[in-house]
């Protein structure tokens, strides 16, 4: 379920099974070592939480994935285009 403290940082476009790689489209930055959660959308069902251990932009590793920017963060569960992205 989605709280009033959530910020939306973005949503899924693509997922890579064979990485464990969520490609999020970010809205509103985030950091290594932020909690996110990942949501459905309609249902405000909650999937899953994690925190965030790395971001990457075309391979480069970074520190805080921006707004705008598509980036790569590693998750521990599968998660399927569409999914909306908020930080804790």
């Amino acid at each position: 379920m989605i709280c009033m403290a959530d910020q939306k940082v973005g949503s899924v476009s693509h997922y890579y099974n064979h990485l464990g790689v969520a490609i999020i489209e970010v809205e509103s930055p985030f950091s290594i070592g932020d909690t996110i959660k990942f949501v459905r959308r309609g249902d405000n069902e909650e999937l899953f939480q994690q925190k965030v251990e790395s971001i990457q932009e075309e391979h480069a590793n970074l520190e805080k994935a921006e707004k705008g920017k598509s980036v790569g963060v590693k998750v521990d569960q599968l998660v399927h285009k569409g999914v909306d992205v908020f930080k804790v």
